[in-house]
């Protein structure tokens, strides 16, 4: 069994395929999920887990280089949640946002209600 980190075996799975440069595309449970693009369903119910506990354990995990998010997400709790975890954030619409998801490696959607907490991280390299 692990002792640490990410227990979930899907995510785990999906996890270790990314390479430098791939997309993974956090998303609350409200966020509309493209055609064809691996899904790892974390929602349970409502507000759990939340948007930020799973972007914690990426974190943890992954080497990320930049993040994207919404500009409406600017002064809600998610972009503040974003810009302290990131040196690089870019913004685009919340529709650019969804339509970006399309070109995701990986979908990882939380059980957040929080309007626009959804970010696309861009994978980095750990050397």
């Amino acid at each position: 069994m692990k002792r640490h980190g990410i227990l979930n075996a899907e995510l785990n799975g999906q996890l270790s395929r990314l390479g430098h440069t791939d997309m993974v595309v956090v998303v609350d449970c409200g966020m509309p999920i493209p055609r064809g693009v691996p899904v790892v369903d974390l929602a349970l119910v409502q507000g759990i887990p939340r948007f930020e506990d799973v972007l914690d354990a990426l974190l943890q995990d992954m080497v990320f280089e930049r993040c994207i998010i919404a500009t409406e997400a600017k002064s809600q709790d998610p972009g503040r949640w974003l810009t302290s975890r990131f040196d690089v954030v870019d913004y685009v619409t919340h529709a650019e946002l969804k339509d970006l998801s399309a070109s995701a490696k990986l979908i990882v959607r939380t059980g957040e209600a929080t309007p626009y907490a959804n970010a696309a991280l861009i994978c980095g390299v750990a050397f």
